[in-house]
């Protein structure tokens, strides 16, 4: 099957440009504080009064609209801030108590061309960035950016896109976003123009070994979650269904030889779910020569005892065997196939964002956790909350 790798919100937006539409998007640039979503979220809205995605989780939509509906009557494109107060609350603002700014622009047809070169970077597995100008008479124009080359221009300054181009090599890797600032000739030591940088990085990678129930339900829903999903099985009958297909790329092979060579990282994870030994094996011992941020397997408690052992006396130390999550996911008295992916992703979740997966009702401090920031007056790093 094929994946779609730009963000959905930038995959409809090009689908209502070609449709012949007008389309105002409203993206978050800034958080400081608490706040529901990152930046990067985006909302659209066209002229036919369609609504898609979502900035804050519901608390300003409504104003957001009415933002868009003035870009479209003809307004410039604005910068729009939001945050909370006890006054705020029953109006307009933030119910987390944080503050969030948003850049509300229509996409022009200037537009197309480089989303659609982040589209076709990231389904070639290229991570890529999407930058974008929020100042001047160019204020809305775009500029995409991989490693063989850009698309787009911002304000038609050439020294702007170069300064750009040159510091969106380095968002990639990370996939972070970020507002910098530059002189209006396009410097890099200036602070006239404001440009949000956003980075896509290539999807996470996600192996399940075992053709079976609980590998549909869990790549179904790992796919929402950004995951590139293959489920992998030696037994090519066990893959004939279509049920399998739809949901993930399948592949007929041996765990081990299907993961030799394999360069897994941090955020990537590995699921064995074959209930054989033949095939655990194999499998987690793979596994464990890799790089892999998330390796779990399925079965009991007296299961993964017997399994730890083989695993042992096949040479694996115990630095190796504690990478391993088994039984994986968090008790939460998971039975059926879809309630085991939602406690197995969210352990994959809490493990890579280092989080204790307690309730938040019995922990305390920040919510959200926050990355380090970029100041948008300086290019320097910061307190507060920029990064994804």
């Amino acid at each position: 099957m094929t994946f779609s790798m730009l963000p959905s919100r930038q995959a409809v937006a090009l689908e209502w440009l070609g449709q012949g539409h007008r389309v105002v998007a409203a993206t978050l640039i800034e958080t400081v504080g608490s706040a529901p979503l990152d930046p990067g979220a985006e909302m659209l809205v066209d002229d036919s009064a369609r609504i898609e995605g979502s900035v804050t989780g519901g608390c300003v939509e409504g104003a957001l609209v009415g933002e868009a509906e003035q870009v479209i009557a003809g307004g410039p494109p604005r910068i729009v801030e939001y945050g909370i107060s006890d006054n705020q609350a029953a109006e307009v603002g933030l119910m987390c108590g944080g503050t969030v700014r948003l850049f509300v622009h229509e996409l022009r047809e200037q537009a197309r061309e480089p989303l659609a070169f982040v589209q076709r970077s990231l389904e070639a597995g290229v991570p890529a960035v999407l930058a974008t100008l929020l100042d001047g008479e160019g204020a809305g124009d775009k500029l995409a950016v991989n490693e063989s080359g850009t698309v787009g221009d911002l304000g038609g300054i050439s020294l702007l896109n170069a300064s750009v181009a040159r510091e969106a090599l380095g968002c990639i890797d990370q996939g972070i976003s970020t507002v910098r600032r530059y002189s209006g000739s396009g410097e890099v030591m200036g602070s006239e123009l404001r440009v949000y940088i956003q980075g896509f990085a290539s999807p996470p990678e996600m192996i399940i070994f075992g053709a079976i129930d609980f590998s549909v339900a869990l790549a179904k829903a790992a796919g929402e979650l950004g995951y590139h999903v293959t489920i992998c099985d030696a037994r090519a009958p066990f893959l004939s269904s279509s049920r399998f297909t739809q949901v993930a790329d399948v592949a007929i092979d041996w765990p081990d030889r299907y993961l030799a060579g394999r360069e897994l990282g941090p955020r990537d994870a590995i699921l064995v779910f074959t209930h054989d030994p033949k095939f655990d094996e194999p499998a987690l011992l793979a596994a464990l020569a890799g790089n892999a941020g998330y390796i779990g397997a399925l079965g009991s408690r007296r299961t993964q005892a017997a399994r730890l052992e083989r695993l042992a006396a096949a040479g694996a130390d115990e630095q190796q065997l504690e990478r391993i999550q088994a039984p994986c996911g968090l008790d939460i008295g998971a039975r059926t196939p879809a309630e085991t992916a939602v406690s197995i992703l969210a352990e994959v979740i809490a493990r890579r964002t280092h989080r204790s997966g307690e309730p938040l009702t019995d922990t305390s401090g920040s919510i959200h956790p926050h990355a380090t920031a970029i100041d948008v007056t300086r290019n320097e790093p910061r307190g507060g909350h920029l990064g994804l």
